[in-house]
Parts: C-alpha cells; sequence; structure tokens
C-alpha cells in the first residue's frame, strides 16, 4: 500500500520568500503553443525571483521547455528521476542537480521534500496525479506549502469544476477547496503563494442530522 512520506517539514520563510518550487508539467508539449510559452515564462520568473526549479527530471514536453529556460537565465535546477526512466534517456543531464531514485513513489517523496509550493502546468494523468498527491497531503494536514494551477488557455476549467461539484455534494469542504490557487499568470500565481496561509482544519465532514 503506498503510503506518504510522513510529515513534509515547511522550509518557507517566515517573509513568505520562495526559495525552491516544484512544477509538475507535461512530458509532451501539447498543441497549444501557450503551454510552452506559459512554461518559458514561469521559468523566467523563478530565475527573476531566484527561485529553485524542483521537477521530474527529464528532457522532453513542457518538463524539458521550463528546465532548459532556468538553465538559460542562470537559475537553479533540480531535477528527480527514478531509474526506470533514466535507463529510457529521457533524462536532462545539464541540470544543475540531478537526482536519481529508485522508483516513481521516491521521486514524488523527494521532490515534496526539496520544495517550498507546488504549481501544475498543463499535463496529462501523471501531473494530474502528483498535483492530487501532494493536495491530498495539505488536507490531512501532512504539509502547509502553497499549490496551484497554471491554468493556461483554461486548461484546467473542467479540473477546477469537479472540484467545485464535490463541494456542492459535501464530499469536500470549502475551506479545502480552496487549497486550490489558480491563475492563468505565473507572476499572479507566485503572488498569490507567497501570501497564502494555510487552513486548520479536519478533513473529515460531519453527516447532517436526518
Amino acid at each position: 500500500m503506498k503510503q506518504a512520506p510522513g510529515p513534509i517539514p515547511d522550509r518557507a520563510s517566515a517573509a513568505g520568500k520562495l526559495r525552491s518550487l516544484c512544477v509538475f508539467c507535461g512530458s509532451s508539449t501539447g498543441d497549444d503553443p501557450a503551454f510552452s510559452r506559459a512554461a518559458r515564462e514561469l521559468g523566467d520568473a523563478l530565475v527573476k525571483q531566484q527561485i529553485s526549479l524542483v521537477y521530474g527530471g527529464g528532457n522532453i514536453g513542457l518538463m524539458g521547455v521550463i528546465a532548459d529556460r532556468v538553465m538559460q537565465g542562470g537559475g537553479c535546477v533540480i531535477g528527480v528521476i527514478p531509474q526506470q526512466l533514466l535507463e529510457k534517456e529521457l533524462a536532462h543531464h545539464g541540470v544543475t542537480d540531478l537526482q536519481v531514485v529508485g522508483s516513481m513513489h521516491q521521486r514524488k517523496a523527494r521532490m515534496a521534500e526539496l520544495a517550498e509550493a507546488f504549481i501544475a502546468l498543463p499535463g496529462g494523468y501523471g501531473t494530474i496525479e502528483e498535483f492530487a498527491e501532494v493536495l491530498t497531503w495539505s488536507q490531512l494536514g501532512l504539509h502547509a506549502k502553497p499549490m496551484g494551477l497554471l491554468n493556461v488557455s483554461g486548461y484546467f476549467d473542467h479540473f477546477l469544476r469537479f472540484l467545485d461539484h464535490a463541494v456542492d455534494v459535501r464530499l469536500l469542504q470549502p475551506e479545502h477547496r480552496r487549497l486550490v490557487l489558480e491563475s492563468d499568470r505565473a507572476d499572479h500565481l507566485l503572488e498569490q503563494m507567497r501570501a497564502w496561509q494555510a487552513p486548520s482544519l479536519p478533513k473529515w465532514i460531519e453527516s447532517e442530522a436526518t
């Protein structure tokens, strides 16, 4: 049974300055040029604000786009990749620090350990799964780090409506719905993250009396 890696320490400074950000994103670029443009803009923002990029260590898709952009700007990029993907020659060997781990579960745990915040760019199953997992860990009180969606071209609109529906049918608390920050602009999303404070509520919703 898969388990979270235990309570994850909150490493952000008291002044609200982010020092590291984990980005989940696609191993493809998609057919909308706005996706790659948003990855480059986020990379530029990280360099400008001296925030290290933590990501999945790949050299393809939006993963490669943002890693290349940060490296070109002189920023710090930490890639975390499982041995199996390294052997398939998908690793980005030009990043500042490429860390090789034994499994996908170890990869996610290590990225969460290294990062002070999390952003998802457009992506597929893996992107949604990674973002949902750190979101669940926050809901359970295992960490108190900001999490957001860079909602490029409305890519995450349906996912956000799903979360609203979960609130409507009382499977998700409104306060936990607000764990998900959202913007179509990288600078605005990072600004929200610096100002964000985690709620102190239990996960569980009490049943209404019948």
